[in-house]
């Protein structure tokens, strides 16, 4: 066996539209096709990949994913650097740009609607 490449990344909310509505809105993924699971959520897709699997549950608002899971980040390779700043910008959405020498990219670090920490990954040379 060999790994290749990270599939998706699962979310629980108690947040699910404003989650959909964001990663659509903000970081351009559409909600899809999503098997008919006995429990509510979306699938989120890049392209023809579902990327981001949201979970939608009842209960307290969570924060982040220190309710259960020890996640820091995770990370979505993009094009589009000066356009998805001018985006963030536009809607009021804090961010931090890091330049990560060495390694040829620009990061954009936001935070979604529950306050999990999602990183950009640009080309340098955009």
């Amino acid at each position: 066996m060999r790994i290749e490449r990270l599939d998706h990344v699962n979310i629980v909310t108690t947040r699910l539209p404003d989650m959909v509505a964001w990663y659509a809105e903000v970081l351009g993924l559409k909600p899809g096709a999503r098997p008919d699971f006995p429990f509510p959520g979306a699938w989120l897709y890049a392209g023809d990949d579902a990327v981001v699997h949201l979970v939608g549950q009842e209960g307290t608002p969570n924060v982040g994913s220190e309710v259960k899971l020890k996640l820091e980040h995770f990370a979505l390779s993009a094009t589009g650097l000066s356009a998805f700043e001018e985006k963030l910008i536009s809607c009021q959405i804090q961010y931090r740009k890091t330049d990560v020498q060495g390694a040829g990219k620009v990061q954009i670090h936001v935070a979604d609607p529950d306050g999990n920490h999602i990183h950009i990954d640009f080309e340098e040379t955009e």
